[in-house]
């Protein structure tokens, strides 16, 4: 199963991807040999079908992982970067002119709250931005106020973690509640593109934002929302906004199995 749009976006994105691959070499031009091979792959003569694009997303994932295996922590699964990545690249082959920023913000939430398990990556030039740092989960998802979540859901009301990508779009003026008492941070308004798990969370209200009950050492439980330190979301979110993606990870091997930009690329 293909996302929507996939096919007929997949020439497009493939073109675009692989121009942007000069970021990923070595000793990288704006013009010359390098940005002149990638469009010479991309001509017709070259790529013929969807598989061409299948190949360059499975290219450039395994170049991220290895990029990134040794300056991430060890994670609740080892697929877990790997299924971020081909998600992010999928998407960005099908749907080029959404990814406006090279931003990814990744979240384990196979680790516990009391552990870092937030990342933010940037996609060209494959290095940390930030992390690991803590970030909350949905108070939907776990009994206990610190833990390791165990239920995810798309429903509204459920104030559950959703799993999967989304796209970023705007800042704004957040207003909470935490421990009886009235709070204002930045957020970022997330939408939800794998379809069946998290494309409610825009109608959800479910935000990055910053959360005092968010601390360097532990996370609370939030609405559902990615909430991270209330300093740290000044300085990330921004960079994030209006065009960069988000990957909410967990062995959920029903999520895994089904999620689309996962299973697009694994057929």
């Amino acid at each position: 199963m293909r996302p929507p749009r996939y096919l007929q976006n997949v020439l497009l994105g493939a073109s675009a991807l692989l121009v942007a691959s000069a970021h990923f070499l070595p000793e990288r031009q704006q013009t010359g040999p390098v940005l002149t091979a990638a469009v010479d792959f991309v001509s017709p003569k070259r790529v013929e079908s969807p598989t061409g694009s299948e190949h360059v997303v499975a290219t450039f994932t395994k170049a991220a992982v290895e990029r990134f295996a040794g300056a991430v922590r060890p994670l609740s699964r080892p697929r877990a970067l790997e299924d971020a990545f081909r998600s992010y690249f999928a998407y960005k082959t099908a749907h080029p002119g959404d990814v406006k920023k090279p931003f990814l913000y990744f979240v384990d939430y196979g680790l516990p709250s009391t552990t870092p398990r937030g990342y933010v990556f940037d996609m060209d030039s494959l290095r940390v931005v930030d992390g690991p740092f803590t970030v909350a989960h949905g108070r939907g998802s776990s009994t206990s106020q610190y833990g390791v979540p165990t239920r995810f859901s798309n429903a509204s009301g459920s104030a559950a973690t959703s799993l999967g990508l989304y796209l970023t779009k705007s800042t704004y003026d957040f207003h909470g509640h935490a421990g009886g008492q009235a709070y204002s941070a930045v957020g970022m308004r997330l939408v939800g593109v794998s379809e069946g798990f998290n494309d409610n969370a825009f109608a959800r209200r479910v935000v990055a934002h910053g959360a005092p009950y968010v601390t360097s050492t532990k996370a609370g439980r939030s609405e559902g929302c990615p909430a991270m330190e209330p300093a740290r979301a000044e300085r990330l979110l921004p960079k994030l906004a209006d065009g960069g993606m988000v990957f909410l990870f967990a062995p959920d091997e029903n999520w895994m199995a089904r999620d689309p930009w996962i299973s697009a690329t694994t057929e």
